[in-house]
């Protein structure tokens, strides 16, 4: 892990929301304390850092993800919606306020530099190919045609935080735990057994169905629902995000 530098940095908890590198976070911004930081960061560098809040145990995550805000637009009442794109992660040395929005001095981490690039760009490929065969099972069994988008990034590092940041279905701590990995292959492995159990799952789902199908009966054992949960998920359509919460 390679620390670049030290700096104080506004932080916005938000329930159960990870922010991947290059990921996009649109947020509606309405509690006073986080209308006072938007204008603070929007006087210097736009930039603030998105931590996973954990609703249950009613603890901030140590590691997160800065955001720089693209777009602002104010309404009347003094709300505002923004678009953010995740930059840098970043680790929590400490909380230097409280008040009146939560402000911390934090180290920024990257990965660590490969030793083998070809076993990386092969690895890359094979969470590929799983990630596609997940997308066109799902398509099959809910009966619509489903593909991956033309700017899936190829390169290793960043495949891995674009899986990361579209996994489906409650899997925060998935997330968490991904997103605080300092080894791109580390990553990218744990993201193909996740996804190669997945695949696993449609793929015996879709043999049920084809069975079911052949006899003319339809298969009561799969629902829409049903799929979702299986998903733990496949890929999902993203995060929305508010912040009126006890932090």
């Amino acid at each position: 892990m390679t620390h670049l530098a030290v700096r104080e940095l506004p932080l916005f908890p938000l329930p159960d929301v990870v922010l991947f590198p290059q990921e996009v976070l649109p947020l509606h911004i309405f509690e006073p304390r986080y209308r006072m930081m938007l204008r603070s960061v929007l006087e210097t560098d736009r930039r603030f850092g998105v931590v996973r809040w954990d609703p249950q145990t009613k603890t901030m995550a140590t590691v997160g993800c800065c955001a720089e805000i693209l777009q602002c637009q104010s309404q009347d009442d003094d709300r505002s919606n923004i678009v953010t794109l995740g930059q840098q992660r970043f680790r929590v040395l400490e909380v230097i306020r409280e008040a009146p929005f939560r402000v911390a001095m934090v180290s920024w981490i990257e990965d660590e530099s490969p030793d083998q690039h070809e076993l990386l760009t092969e690895l890359a490929a094979d969470v590929t190919k799983a990630l596609k065969d997940v997308v066109d099972l799902t398509g099959k069994l809910v009966g619509k045609t489903t593909s991956l988008p033309s700017d899936l990034p190829d390169l290793p590092r960043e495949l891995s935080f674009w899986i990361g940041s579209h996994l489906g279905g409650p899997v925060a701590d998935q997330q968490q735990a991904l997103l605080e990995i300092t080894d791109t292959g580390e990553r990218l492995r744990l993201e193909y057994d996740l996804l190669d159990q997945t695949r696993r799952q449609l793929a015996a789902r879709t043999v049920l169905k084809d069975t079911f199908q052949q006899f003319g009966e339809e298969d009561p054992s799969q629902t829409r629902d049903d799929l979702a949960d299986d998903l733990g998920d496949g890929m999902g359509d993203g995060v929305g995000a508010d912040e009126d919460w006890n932090r």
